[in-house]
């Protein structure tokens, strides 16, 4: 159970400390935090070729994000696939850590939703991380 609750519970503290941060930062922050996710596996090599491709695709996905909060969720919708890939193969993104994929893999698309909703501050209802700087 804690396997599951745990990359959640920390996918949702990465939406509450990014919802400190204010726009447009907010948005431009997230777009690199995505498109360095693509290069998360790119030291281990278990993929060959495609781990640069992969790279390659979320740093256009990424550039994409500076203007959408829309391509900012599909790259880490795209990272969750590659982690899944990468926990089934038997190559974790933490080499240290076996389920460390797998863990990415659901803390992911909880980031994801957040982004597709607008990356909107949840702090909003205290006037805090909302401001345009």
């Amino acid at each position: 159970m804690i396997e599951i609750l745990a990359p959640i519970l920390i996918g949702l503290a990465y939406v509450m400390l990014n919802s400190l941060i204010p726009e447009p930062h907010r948005q431009r922050f997230n777009a690199v935090m995505v498109g360095g996710a693509g290069a998360a596996y790119l030291s281990g090599g278990a993929l060959g070729p495609w781990e640069v491709a992969f790279c390659a695709v979320l740093a256009y996905v990424a550039f994409r994000g500076l203007d959408s909060w829309t391509f900012i969720g599909l790259g880490w919708l795209l990272h969750t696939g590659w982690d899944v890939v990468h926990h089934l193969k038997g190559q974790p993104i933490l080499p240290f850590a076996h389920d460390s994929s797998f863990g990415c893999a659901i803390c992911d698309p909880v980031i994801a939703i957040w982004c597709f909703t607008g990356g909107r501050s949840v702090w909003a209802w205290r006037g805090v991380g909302n401001r345009v700087a």
